[in-house]
């Protein structure tokens, strides 16, 4: 995989040759299933950081964290 200055990592090139043999839903899909991944690994470590924070507290973060900030 080779790098480039603008990113972390650039998707490789048979990578990108299966994405691009995916229908729009099955990538909308795939985009899909990371959010809720990230989203539910986000709250493992907030529960865990925080073991007396309620469920209010954690989704506030996680919508924070998740928006850069930006709620």
């Amino acid at each position: 995989m080779r790098l480039d200055r603008g990113q972390i990592e650039v998707v490789s090139e048979e990578v990108a040759e299966m994405l691009r043999h995916k229908t729009g839903a099955e990538r909308l899909a795939i985009a899909c299933e990371m959010f809720s991944s990230a989203r539910r690994m986000i709250i493992s470590q907030l529960r865990t950081e925080h073991p007396d924070w309620d469920e209010q507290q954690i989704n506030q973060e996680v919508a924070r964290r998740l928006s850069h900030g930006s709620i």
